[in-house]
C-alpha cells in the first residue's frame, strides 16, 4: 500500500512538473510574441491618452477604463476565436494577413509624418468643433471611436502573436494569444491611466505645502504649520510637480513621434519578412546586410545596438515608402472609385425618375 502511495505521489509530482514546464513553455512564447508586437503597443500607448483630453478630470479614467474594457472584447472574444479558426482552416492566408496589416501601419505612420509636414488646419477646426456638443455625447464617440481604432491595432497584434507560434499546438497557440492579449491591454492602459492623471499629479504635488503631514497628498492634514518633514519635503515634491505640469504634453508630443516611428518599422518589417516567405529575399537581405555593415563600422561595445538600430530604421524608410504608396492610391484611386459607386447607389431608378 505504502509503495503504491509513493508511486501514486511520482505520477503527481511527474505531472506537477509537466505542467509547470507547460506553464513556463506558453509564458515564454508570450514573452517572445509580446516583444514582436511592441512597435503596435507603442502606437496604441501614444494614441489612447489623447481620446481623454477635452474632458472633465473626473471623466478620464472612467474613458480609459471603457476604451480598456473595449480592448480586452476585441482581442478575447472576437480577434481571439478569429485568430484560431484562421490557423486552422486556412493558415496560409495569416502571412497575406499579416502583410496587409503590415501595409496599414505603414499608411497610418505615414500620414502622421504628412500630417507633420503639412497640417490640415481644416482637420484640426473640426476636431475642435466636436467638442462644443454634448459631453456624454462626445465621450460616447470618443470611447467608440477609440475601440474601433483599438480593434485594428489589436488584430495586428494578434497576428503577430499568432505568427509567432505558427508551430505550437492549439491549445499553446490559445493560451499564448489570451496572455498576450490581456498582459497587453492591461500594460498599455495602466501605463495610459498613468500618462493621463500625471499632470492632474503633478498639480497637486506642486500646491501641497505639506506632503510629509498629508501623506504626499494621500490623506487630509489636520490643521497646523509645516513639520521639518514637509519644509524637507517641499524642495522636491513642488519642483517636481511643476516640472511633471510642464513636460507632460512635450513627453506626449514625444511619445507620438516614437508611436509614429515604431509604426512604420514594425509595418515595413512586416512587409519585409513577408516577402521573404514567398521567396523575395533581396530586399530582406540587402537591409540584413546594410544594418551588419553599419554595425561593424561602430566599436565593438555598441555593434550590436548599432545593427539593430540601422536595420529599424531601413525598415521604417521602406515602411515610409510603402506608406506614401498607400497614401496615393487611397486619395487618388480608392476614395474617387468610392465616390463614384456611393454616386450610382444615390440615383433613383429610371421608372421612379418618369414617375416622379
Amino acid at each position: 500500500m505504502a509503495s503504491g502511495l509513493f508511486a501514486l505521489l511520482d505520477d503527481v509530482a511527474g505531472i506537477a512538473k509537466v505542467a509547470a514546464a507547460s506553464v513556463d513553455d506558453v509564458v515564454a512564447q508570450a514573452g517572445k510574441a509580446g516583444v514582436k508586437a511592441a512597435g503596435v503597443v507603442i502606437d496604441d500607448a501614444a494614441v489612447t491618452p489623447r481620446y481623454a483630453v477635452g474632458f472633465a478630470a473626473s471623466r478620464e479614467l472612467p474613458i480609459i477604463w471603457r476604451i480598456a474594457l473595449g480592448s480586452l472584447r476585441n482581442k478575447l472574444i472576437f480577434l481571439l476565436p478569429g485568430a484560431l479558426l484562421l490557423a486552422l482552416i486556412a493558415p496560409w492566408a495569416i502571412t497575406p494577413l499579416l502583410m496587409a496589416g503590415g501595409a496599414f501601419l505603414c499608411f497610418e505612420g505615414a500620414e502622421k509624418v504628412l500630417e507633420l509636414v503639412l497640417p490640415h488646419g481644416a482637420h484640426g477646426a473640426a476636431k475642435a468643433g466636436e467638442t462644443a456638443g454634448d459631453p456624454a455625447a462626445l465621450e460616447q464617440q470618443k470611447v467608440a471611436g477609440a475601440i474601433k481604432t483599438d480593434f485594428i491595432l489589436s488584430a495586428e497584434i494578434m497576428a503577430i502573436t499568432l505568427a509567432g507560434v505558427s508551430d505550437q499546438s492549439f491549445w499553446m497557440k490559445a493560451a499564448v494569444l489570451a496572455i498576450v492579449g490581456i498582459g497587453i491591454t492591461v500594460a498599455v492602459y495602466g501605463v495610459v491611466a498613468l500618462i493621463v492623471k500625471a499632470d492632474d499629479v503633478g498639480v497637486a504635488l506642486a500646491a501641497n505645502q505639506r506632503p510629509g503631514t498629508s501623506l504626499l497628498g494621500l490623506r487630509r492634514p489636520k490643521p497646523g504649520e509645516a513639520s521639518r518633514l514637509d519644509r524637507a519635503l517641499r524642495w522636491l515634491t513642488q519642483p517636481l510637480g511643476r516640472g511633471l505640469v510642464r513636460g507632460m504634453p512635450h513627453f506626449l508630443n514625444v511619445l507620438g513621434a516614437v508611436g509614429t516611428a515604431a509604426m512604420l518599422w514594425v509595418g515595413g518589417g512586416i512587409i519585409i519578412h513577408g516577402l521573404e516567405g514567398y521567396a523575395l529575399s533581396g530586399l530582406g537581405h540587402g537591409v540584413h546586410d546594410l544594418a551588419v555593415a553599419a554595425g561593424r563600422a561602430l566599436p565593438s561595445a555598441v555593434a550590436g545596438a548599432g545593427e539593430w538600430l540601422a536595420g529599424a530604421v531601413l525598415s521604417a524608410v521602406f515602411g515610409l515608402i510603402v506608406g506614401g504608396i498607400a497614401i496615393v492610391a487611397m486619395h487618388w484611386l480608392v476614395e474617387p472609385v468610392l465616390k463614384l459607386f456611393r454616386k450610382g447607389a444615390g440615383r433613383p431608378a429610371p421608372d421612379a425618375r418618369r414617375e416622379s
